[in-house]
């Protein structure tokens, strides 16, 4: 029989404590069929780098509230049409304070339907 140290069973313990406690918000069950696609693709294509939360920077900006935020990005942009650019083109507008390190490629693995709801599912993020 394997005898396990009480301080490595507590370890292990710890980590899937950690594990569970994410540091994306839960998942929005109010959703759209078409922002729940955008969902899936953000979790996929854009969690890794952008945070949900304001506060947490990984590498790129945080998009919490990024619905308010794009429309006051670029003067007579509304937020729909920054996103959609800020995906096809990252370069095209950097937040003050990031390098642009987006994949420029992110548009041409989407297709325009993925993109549209990529930016669907951005534009719940109040």
């Amino acid at each position: 029989m394997v005898k396990i140290r009480p301080s490595l069973l507590g370890l292990c313990a710890l980590a899937v404590l950690g594990a569970a406690c994410s540091s994306q918000p839960a998942p929005n069950t109010d959703h759209s069929p078409q922002e729940a696609a955008g969902q899936t693709l953000f979790t996929r294509h854009c969690a890794a780098c952008h945070s949900l939360n304001a506060g947490t920077i990984i590498v790129g900006p945080p998009l919490a509230g990024i619905a308010n935020q794009a429309q006051q990005r670029v003067a007579g942009m509304d937020a729909s049409t920054y996103l959609h650019q800020s995906i096809m083109e990252p370069s095209a507008y950097l937040v003050e304070g990031f390098s642009d390190l987006m994949p420029p490629t992110l548009g041409q693995v989407l297709t325009p339907e993925e993109v549209d709801a990529l930016v669907a599912y951005m534009l719940t993020l109040q």
